[in-house]
């Protein structure tokens, strides 16, 4: 036995919890969890908020398995390695289809191309979030579970009763996360890809204020009749240039969330104090994109000041 820090969840949980822990990198792949009466407790990497020291039993080293990514049964993999692809669907009975990506995402929609490398010859898929059941089609528009947790602390912040702007929606995972707190979650996308996966996944998780929106988000101003509590720009790579549209779809004391790959901190800070009266702009650290650029979110409190009374501070956290 091996003593090691460890979460505490319950067994309802786990596996959410399970798939969350590894999606960040604190899991511990060499110590087998173990359960204690109605809770599991999973072994972590370092010690981090509510985590305990706890024994372990050691996990046999794990079989030579290529670096890959987790999407419902698909696993997408970093090389194209055939033979590896089949040695991971045979280790996972779950998995039904691996993946190599032939380049970035791209084009106006943001949609990737794969080939198959082992197992059914498809991209589609259903994926499992905090209870949430999402259709994926990888190929029709971008999806990715490593804002798992970001989706849950925006949910977090939320108060009942919102009305929600979701910009760039995708399928919907900021969408229906943030349904079960909202009045109203109007969704957008310029993919009709996206749209028709969202439109299937609000009807398959029952959300009834859920409104998708087929449109151009620069043309939301335009169409929509309403100010918004609470604004998403998942966009990391063009939310920017969006940020007026968002402003005019807000009011005092709206909170926009805007997603940015980023060289530097603080380097959206001009673009979001141009557009907005900001009263408070907080940025966080997402994760690591590659080396010497990261995902960061700003959360925007809109306020009331005038244009050129702004102030230039901003929160880190």
């Amino acid at each position: 036995m091996r003593e090691q820090w460890c979460i505490r969840v319950p067994r309802a949980g786990a596996e959410q919890a399970r798939q969350d822990l590894r999606s960040r990198g604190l899991l511990d792949m060499g110590l087998r969890p173990r359960q204690e009466g109605d809770c599991v407790l999973f072994p972590v990497r370092e010690a981090c908020e509510g985590a305990v020291r706890e024994e372990f039993e050691p996990l046999p080293p794990p079989p030579d398995l290529p670096r890959h990514e987790l999407i419902g049964g698909i696993a997408v993999l970093q090389d194209e390695d055939r033979e590896g692809a089949e040695r991971l669907l045979a280790s996972r009975p779950s998995l039904h289809t691996a993946l190599y990506p032939l380049g970035d995402v791209e084009g106006e929609y943001r949609t990737r191309r794969f080939l198959v490398l082992a197992g059914k010859d498809t991209t589609e898929t259903l994926y499992r979030e905090h209870g949430l059941l999402f259709s994926i089609d990888l190929a029709e528009a971008y999806f990715s579970p490593r804002l798992s947790t970001e989706r849950q602390r925006v949910l977090g912040l939320a108060r009942p009763g919102e009305r929600v702007l979701d910009m760039f929606s995708g399928v919907g995972p900021f969408a229906l996360t943030l349904a079960r707190k909202a009045s109203l979650v109007v969704a957008c996308d310029l993919n009709p890809g996206a749209v028709r996966l969202l439109e299937k996944n609000i009807r398959r998780n029952r959300a009834r204020n859920v409104l998708p929106v087929f449109s151009d988000a620069a043309r939301l101003p335009a169409i929509l009749p309403w100010t918004f509590d609470r604004i998403v720009m998942n966009l990391p790579l063009g939310a920017a240039r969006f940020l007026p549209v968002a402003a005019s779809l807000s009011r005092p004391g709206t909170t926009v969330h805007v997603y940015a790959l980023e060289e530097e901190e603080g380097q959206f800070l001009p673009a979001i104090r141009d557009a907005f009266p900001a009263r408070e702009v907080t940025e966080r650290y997402v994760r690591s994109y590659a080396p010497g650029r990261w995902h960061a979110v700003y959360d925007v409190v809109v306020g009331e000041e005038e244009r050129g009374k702004r102030g230039t501070g901003i929160a880190r956290e």
